[in-house]
């Protein structure tokens, strides 16, 4: 009897100490709104990770939309920025690999979570989570890489919705010659520059390129 009041109580203490509770998940979202072009319904979620759907859990294992899930890199030169734990690696010798032959990279911007693609909602706003809301794609210089619609190929009939004109060329504009590009295609990431479709993302890098 003594012995099982022993074996409740070590129980009940390991039920209450910090770390041992149900893993919790939070992030901060919002969906876009493709009619007044801007983020709408901002909002702060908070739930247990065992409660999370097919579509927070997302698509690589251990790379949810949940903060608990991220890390901050912090790089030379360069303001932290937070990607999926399992990518840490990755994008850490990609970018390191870059600079090191020259590249110059000025920002870099990683986990962010939103709907900003998929199908849009009957109100007009799109209802799927980007590849950045798991923390597994990034956005290299986006003042010099923008993200363009209506263009199969670059041209000038390109429409830059996203980020500065695209230059190739110019200094921190990403090219398939690019250290950076063949650092991270390296690191098994695609680049948003060379996608099939209506869009053309040069700033961005991620498993899909998309």
């Amino acid at each position: 009897m003594r012995l099982k009041f022993k074996f409740c109580k070590l129980v009940f203490v390991l039920l209450l100490a910090p770390g041992v509770q149900a893993a919790t998940c939070t992030y901060q979202t919002w969906d876009w709104d493709s009619v007044q072009r801007k983020a709408v319904n901002i909002r702060k979620v908070s739930k247990p990770k065992s409660e999370l759907t097919r579509e927070e859990l997302g698509d690589v294992p251990g790379c949810s939309v949940c903060e608990e899930d991220q890390v901050e890199l912090r790089l030379p030169q360069l303001a932290p920025f937070k990607v999926c734990k399992s990518y840490e690696s990755k994008v850490r010798r990609a970018i390191e690999s870059a600079l090191n032959e020259g590249f110059p990279i000025s920002n870099v911007v990683g986990y962010r979570v939103g709907k900003t693609k998929g199908p849009l909602s009957p109100t007009g706003q799109r209802t799927q989570f980007s590849n950045h809301s798991f923390g597994v794609a990034i956005d290299i210089n986006s003042e010099k890489n923008g993200l363009y619609d209506h263009c199969i190929q670059f041209g000038p009939h390109c429409k830059l919705i996203r980020g500065g004109d695209y230059r190739p060329g110019a200094p921190g504009s990403i090219e398939k010659s690019s250290s950076v590009y063949r650092a991270m295609k390296d690191e098994g990431l695609k680049w948003g520059g060379e996608i099939q479709g209506k869009q053309k993302d040069f700033m961005h890098f991620s498993p899909t390129g998309m």
